[in-house]
């Protein structure tokens, strides 16, 4: 399937969601949350969860498919015996058994950048893809490392925490920006009432999701901490940290923007100053440094 055929097929299918979703909160008539009396506050809820959770769950439930086409990642064969893709099938399923996991797929996506990621719906349906630059620049040890530590999501079930963290957020967006808007558009003309609220509600969605961001990605540092403590005992504490220590002294290697929508599933990224607090990794600083201290 080519490139404007994949992404036309995520697209449409979108879009047949969200129609979907309309169709069914206009007839069961949740989205009618304003009335003559005002705000009906059980039909806002259910209208900013379902919203603020259906992006989530879709992103959640096609993240491996569009992980494999963002980064063109190449699947290896489950049974390749041998060479740099037959080495790498055997570590992930010898530290899958450590972990009690299910066998995930594995995948190699070309690219310079010194990195990994983990993604899929389920434990069953997962995927652990490394990059071409890691291999080429990684000891065996540390590729070991970096492998525990995506195996540590997957048997962490992050995946699907973050989906539910990230929609829980999304709908408390969507509810506090209709409640102000709803409020501050009752002590206006009532001509511009609509008008009012319509707009307040749009820049208050954009307001609150940004602050929102800074929660999700709080969320998302804390598992990392605890992906590293797994990594550590499915692949080695010494062989974790040496991966940690490995991808310091990449601060300068080349960061591969067709991952941007992924940043959130790799084993590092490189924000620094106040960009901090959006980031979705610590510092490597602080995450050898914790993981030195830690008892595995």
């Amino acid at each position: 399937m080519s490139v404007i055929k994949r992404f036309g097929f995520f697209f449409l299918t979108n879009i047949a969601i969200m129609v979907t979703i309309s169709i069914i909160l206009n007839v069961t008539g949740f989205n009618r949350y304003i009335d003559a009396q005002g705000i009906n506050y059980q039909y806002l809820v259910v209208f900013c969860l379902v919203w603020g959770m259906s992006g989530s769950l879709i992103s959640l439930l096609l993240s491996k498919s569009m992980a494999k086409w963002s980064m063109g990642v190449k699947v290896i064969k489950p049974g390749t015996i041998g060479g740099v893709e037959g080495e790498l099938v055997q570590m992930v399923r010898r530290i899958s058994m450590a972990a009690r996991v299910p066998m995930p797929e594995v995948g190699i996506y070309e690219s310079p950048e010194i990195n990994a990621f983990a993604t899929g719906p389920t434990k069953k349906n997962s995927l652990i893809a490394v990059s071409t630059g890691l291999l080429n620049n990684m000891k065996s040890n540390e590729v070991e490392g970096v492998i525990g530590h995506e195996m540590a999501h997957i048997s962490n079930g992050d995946m699907v925490t973050m989906v539910l963290i990230q929609g829980v957020v999304n709908a408390f967006a969507m509810f506090l920006s209709r409640i102000i808007s709803y409020f501050v558009s009752t002590m206006v003309k009532e001509e511009l009432e609509y008008i009012v609220r319509f707009a307040l509600t749009i820049v208050l969605d954009i307001i609150f999701t940004i602050i929102g961001s800074l929660v999700v990605s709080f969320f998302s540092r804390q598992r990392e901490f605890r992906a590293d403590i797994g990594g550590a005992r499915f692949a080695g504490k010494g062989n974790m940290i040496s991966a940690l220590r490995a991808l310091q002294t990449t601060i300068d290697a080349p960061v591969d923007h067709r991952g941007d929508a992924i940043a959130s599933l790799k084993i590092s990224n490189k924000k620094k100053g106040f960009l901090h607090l959006f980031s979705t990794h610590p510092s490597l600083e602080n995450r050898i440094a914790a993981l030195e201290r830690a008892r595995v």
